[in-house]
């Protein structure tokens, strides 16, 4: 039996590479001669520069960087010389969980940081940056990074502002930095939204950064003019993209200041791993994350390895802290699988989650062997 784990990770508890060897070490109690390969997947969001590392290995390289308020931190990522790659995730510097709950604030919080990240690659002598967008704190339209790599941006007087959403509604101009030499640019993402909208940047994901609704029509409004400005001055107008609001509108930034193409994070990860020929070597593929639900449908990582399952006849096992719309979930999966036995509440599942996957690892897999499932 050759087995393919290729799971996302359980957010809040386990990294892919974690639970990729939770779900390993059950089925090997049961399928001990089972030859299993690990290939960790990612859709773009948290977790995509570890998934690649996982597999293809390179060197990690930590930067003094702002965090979405200003405070310096460290933050992290990959490089592969041999490609001249560097693969970061926009959460490492940007992302939500830098932030206290009450600290959330994204009419200030800025993507700076994650230029710093960039720009780091980029003098390191980057010719490929990909961006893993998700997760984010902020909802600047990638202000806050274009600023971070020399682009000014300027108000009426001719003066510089700082670089957060709080001032984009005065924004009257738009600077490049000349001197800069861009490399090529991905933006790996697992959303389609456009910039604005009621399925835009600010109006889906805004309250979850800790915008009310005051603060949404104001961050909407900041984002318009930024948008408005960036095709008077930049003559490129990116709002409408699919992806351009994935992270609080770093798509759309990246897109404009970079020049970056977005691409869906799953096949940006899946073409990196080799994915699909590890599908095809396999008798039996393995997937899952935290939590499977309706979302999971619309370009998560399991769902896009329960494809590539799918196309080339072989069945497909899925993992997942908790499920809901599971006669949905059973469209896509051969089997879907509850780490927990029975009742348990969030704190206990994240906290023995390793354990939890394993055991229902080695239950799932004696099922298996049984015959009862597959």
């Amino acid at each position: 039996m050759r087995i393919l784990v290729a799971p996302d990770k359980f957010k809040g508890s386990l990294t892919g590479v974690e639970a990729a060897e939770a779900i390993s070490r059950g089925f090997l109690k049961v399928w001990r001669d089972a030859v299993i390969q690990i290939a960790p997947v990612a859709d773009g969001g948290e977790g995509t520069a570890e998934a690649l590392f996982s597999v293809r290995g390179g060197e990690w390289v930590e930067v003094e960087v702002g965090d979405p308020l200003g405070r310096r931190v460290l933050a992290r990522y990959l490089w592969q010389a041999d490609t001249f790659t560097a693969v970061l995730d926009m959460s490492a510097a940007s992302g939500l969980w830098r932030l206290e709950k009450g600290e959330r604030d994204p009419v200030r919080a800025s993507t700076f940081g994650t230029g710093e990240l960039i720009l780091h690659a980029i003098q390191r002598g980057a010719r490929h940056v990909v961006v893993g967008l998700g997760g984010s704190a902020t909802n600047d339209g990638g202000m806050g990074m274009a600023a971070a790599l020399g682009y000014r941006f300027l108000m009426s007087d001719g003066d510089a502002m700082e670089p957060i959403p709080a001032n984009l509604q005065a924004l009257q101009a738009i600077m490049p930095n000349e001197a800069l030499r861009l490399p090529d640019f991905v933006a790996a993402c697992d959303v389609g939204n456009p910039l604005l909208g009621p399925s835009g940047a600010t109006r889906v994901f805004g309250a979850q950064k800790g915008a009310d609704a005051k603060a949404m029509e104001f961050m909407e409004a900041a984002l318009e003019n930024l948008a408005d400005v960036a095709t008077e001055r930049l003559g490129c107008d990116f709002r409408n993209e699919p992806g351009a609001g994935a992270a609080g509108g770093l798509g759309f930034g990246l897109m404009t200041f970079c020049g970056a193409k977005i691409q869906s994070g799953f096949d940006v990860v899946a073409e990196c791993l080799g994915l699909e020929a590890a599908v095809i070597a396999a008798d039996l593929v393995i997937t899952g994350e935290g939590s499977l639900d309706a979302q999971t449908l619309e370009g998560k990582a399991p769902a896009g390895v329960a494809k590539l399952a799918r196309k080339h006849g072989k069945p497909v096992i899925a993992f997942a802290g908790s499920i809901s719309h599971a006669a949905q979930l059973h469209a896509v999966f051969d089997a879907v699988c509850p780490i927990a036995g029975g009742p348990l509440s969030i704190e206990e599942s994240i906290r023995d989650a390793a354990n939890l996957l394993e055991q229902s690892a080695l239950r799932t897999a004696r099922l298996v062997q049984l015959g009862k499932i597959l």
